[in-house]
């Protein structure tokens, strides 16, 4: 039953319901909901599964997210969350891959490397009691340079080992559980993990380059528009279905569907995925 806005839910009251997440009894002992989302039941427990709602993280998340405040030993990091993350700058791996205590000279370095805007890639390594999540930056992690952001809602990003993949058009693309996806010209260093994570590397792009971002970037839009499970298989299929067609063409409203059932018959049809 899809639940639109504040109603009574028609159920059986055999026996007195339990009222989870979105539910609540008013002063008649009614059982009401207050959220948009799906109604589910289980036995007595009645909950309303949302349909869009904030991130909620767990430990061993690969995120992206853009840094919104800088104060002592810590960063402060948005990633999509219902409270800002926090980067300690002991969960971070300084350049040389020095293992040491921070130092006065470290936070003086926290705001030369990493400020208000800018983006990085991170592992969730904790929660704390208020559910706000506290980051690392370990190898592969680091601040994200030259490239595009799209955020879609998190529960598209389709939960893999790797999610950092780089596509033969030399094209790297991150998927953020969080809904951050991360779309950037492959870089060699990059590859290589002992490159340090906050290097500003900025190269001349191609023509090709810019086309296969921006390509990219709206298969990465009219999947989650179309509600599909956004992962390095589907949007790749996305991609090359593409290729006959120009960029700002892909968006228009009938090749958008086209594109996208083609993705989802390609999926439910493959045992790969």
């Amino acid at each position: 039953m899809m639940i639109f806005h504040v109603c009574l839910l028609n159920l059986q009251q055999t026996n007195r319901q339990i009222c989870g997440h979105g539910t609540y009894f008013n002063d008649n002992g009614e059982l009401l909901v207050s959220t948009v989302g799906i109604a589910k039941k289980t036995n007595k427990f009645i909950c309303i599964e949302t349909v869009r709602s904030r991130y909620c993280g767990s430990v061993g998340d690969f995120v992206i997210g853009r840094v919104v405040e800088v104060l002592q030993k810590r960063w402060k990091v948005d990633v999509n969350a219902r409270l800002n993350a926090i980067l300690l700058l002991s969960s971070v791996n300084l350049p040389g891959g020095e293992l040491r205590r921070k130092s006065e000279e470290d936070e003086q370095w926290m705001r030369e490397n990493l400020v208000e805007g800018d983006l990085i890639s991170a592992e969730v390594m904790s929660v704390y009691a208020d559910g706000s999540l506290s980051l690392q930056l370990r190898d592969i992690h680091r601040k994200l340079n030259q490239g595009v952001l799209v955020s879609v809602p998190s529960f598209l990003i389709k939960k893999r080992k790797v999610h950092l993949h780089h596509f033969p058009c030399k094209i790297t693309v991150s998927f953020g559980i969080n809904g951050n996806i991360w779309i950037a010209p492959t870089d060699e260093e990059e590859k290589d993990c002992s490159s340090s994570g906050f290097m500003d590397i900025i190269q001349s792009l191609t023509y090709d380059t810019h086309d296969n971002i921006a390509r990219f970037r709206n298969c990465c839009c009219l999947l989650a528009e179309n509600k599909v499970m956004l992962f390095e298989k589907s949007l790749w299929l996305a991609y090359e279905y593409s290729l006959a067609y120009k960029v700002n063409e892909i968006l228009t409203e009938s090749l958008k569907k086209e594109i996208a059932n083609y993705v989802r018959d390609q999926i439910q049809t493959s045992l790969d995925f």
